[in-house]
């Protein structure tokens, strides 16, 4: 089932209430693969309680200690922010999200993460996310608590699940390189920047950023990564040594 491959990741949670009332919202919607990166505290029977009937959920809650190793086998995640000038990064309104998740699920492992509840993602987590989402609340009085955010997403995936089932044969099979692959990429990239002097080591910049933002755009598929990961083998063997 689709909905099977589409995994919610929580960072770093520090209420367990907040992980109990997650899970409830997921599980309305259809939704029960829940990740959690590095909590700041254990799944108790506060967080059992407010998952009010989802403890299979929390029960099968996969831990692991970074975004990366969360979202490793994705092809797409999806993180969410607040809308920033600094960090300008593709942007999905919450009905075009679920849509994006419903359609690459049927392919594969697709992520929607969440961060902390003080201060959400941070700039390297979401540099590791394809596409933001910024759920555009009352401007005067956007406190959303965790758990409103992941229930508003999860209902706008599973609406478009609902949408789109009349469709999905019609799906293109377009292969795109999951989370490692791509930061493999990045890697690659990166040491192929170095050797050729493009970057210096002591003063980098923002050129990976802008590089990163740039292919996020893009979307490589999976055969193109492999092109591209040809021409930084070609160019760093012409390299003299």
């Amino acid at each position: 089932m689709i909905l099977d491959d589409i995994r919610v990741v929580l960072v770093n949670t520090s209420h367990s209430g907040n992980i109990g009332s997650a899970a409830r919202a997921m599980k309305t919607m259809g939704l029960s693969k829940l990740y959690l990166v590095d909590p700041a505290c254990e799944i108790d029977s506060h967080a059992s309680a407010l998952a009010a009937g989802a403890s299979d959920v929390l029960g099968n809650a996969v831990i692991v200690d970074t975004v990366a190793d969360a979202i490793a086998d994705c092809a797409l995640t999806i993180g969410t922010s607040a809308r920033s000038r600094t960090l300008s990064w593709p942007m999905v309104e919450p009905r075009e999200c679920g849509e994006k998740l419903v359609s690459e699920a049927v392919n594969g492992p697709v992520a929607l993460v969440f961060g902390r509840e003080n201060s959400g993602l941070s700039n390297d987590e979401l540099q590791l996310c394809n596409y933001h989402v910024c759920i555009p609340a009352n401007p005067e009085y956007s406190s959303l608590n965790l758990a409103m955010a992941v229930q508003t997403l999860c209902y706008e995936t599973r609406m478009a699940f609902l949408n789109q089932q009349p469709k999905i044969a019609e799906e293109d099979d377009t292969v795109y390189p999951s989370s490692k692959q791509t930061e493999l990429f990045y890697g690659h990239l990166e040491e192929t920047l170095f050797n050729t002097g493009f970057i210096i080591k002591q003063h980098p910049g923002m050129v990976m950023t802008k590089l990163r933002r740039m292919f996020n755009r893009a979307r490589p598929e999976d055969a193109e990564m492999n092109i591209l990961r040809g021409i930084l083998t070609s160019i760093n063997k012409s390299i003299p040594k």
